[in-house]
């Protein structure tokens, strides 16, 4: 089942997309928090995301550089404002498609089709952990936060994936060093010590400071 993330404040609309996309036996996630969308588009590793420019906050271009700060997930905006203008700004956002309002529910359904069956001929959805604002991409093993990216050594992103996929839980050291035995080099508890530090230091110098928290004598933890 294909799964979408819709970012969209006029509940009415939100609701009869949901209904459509149903019939269709896909499942549509409705965004809650505006303030907070990348969390959310996180929480649902979708396959496509239908996305409104006026909304509360922050616009949706704003929404739809983030989402292509760190995903490749098809971007349909679907929005009143179907000037020229916009539809060349939300195509040079990173936007797939854009679809007038009011729109015939057959027309999206067309183009939304068309759209997954374009995009996953090639493969899955990336998926995105996201904390306090930082977005790791599990496909590239890339870090971004407020639109920047941060780049990461192969351990610093085993390090940061094993704690972002338990967060709010404690990841022993020993564990830790599992994920590093991943790699060719020779993998020790100092060695563990140096990449946690260097991924401090490079979380630090982005903004997200006190990211991991260490628990002394047992691991690290990400709250």
């Amino acid at each position: 089942m294909y799964r979408i993330f819709l970012v969209e404040d006029d509940r009415g609309i939100a609701e009869a997309i949901s209904v459509q996309t149903a019939l269709w036996n896909m499942e549509t996630v409705c965004a809650r928090d505006f303030r907070n969308v990348m969390a959310e588009f996180s929480a649902c590793a979708p396959q496509l995301v239908l996305l409104d420019i006026s909304l509360p906050f922050y616009d949706g271009y704003h929404w739809c550089r983030e989402i292509r700060s760190v995903s490749k997930v098809p971007v349909i905006f679907i929005s009143s404002a179907a000037d020229n203008l916009n539809i060349v700004m939300a195509m040079n956002m990173g936007a797939d498609d854009f679809i007038a309002k009011p729109f015939d529910q057959s027309v999206l359904m067309a183009k939304i089709n068309a759209l997954l069956r374009r995009a996953y001929d090639f493969g899955a959805a990336t998926d995105v952990l996201e904390h306090r604002g930082a977005l790791l991409n599990t496909g590239d093993g890339s870090l971004a936060y407020e639109g920047k990216k941060v780049e990461l050594s192969k351990n610093e992103y085993r390090i940061l994936l094993g704690l972002m996929q338990s967060k709010g839980r404690t990841v022993s050291r020993e564990k830790l060093m599992e994920l590093l035995w991943e790699s060719d080099e020779f993998v020790d508890d100092n060695t563990l010590t140096v990449n946690v530090n260097r991924l401090r230091k490079k979380l630090d110098a982005a903004g997200l400071l006190d990211f991991i928290t260490t628990r002394h004598g047992v691991g690290y933890l990400i709250e």
